[in-house]
């Protein structure tokens, strides 16, 4: 896995907003460097670290990695 780009993150209200912005960087770093979607979830973005590493793990599957 040499990027990993996500295509949407939650929106729908402002604090949403404001812990997806800090959490995706952080997991986007994480996934890269395990080089899979077995990774911890950010303290405080719990539903946020859940869909995106499903999200994620659907997108490597899909790819067959």
């Amino acid at each position: 896995m040499a990027k990993v780009t996500a295509l949407r993150t939650p929106s729908d209200r402002p604090r949403s907003q404001q812990i997806a912005a800090s959490a995706v960087p952080q997991l986007t770093r994480e996934a890269l460097s395990a080089q899979s979607a077995h990774i911890d979830a950010v303290s405080g973005a719990t539903y946020t670290s859940e869909g995106y590493t499903r999200s994620l793990q659907s997108a490597l599957d899909e790819a067959g990695v």
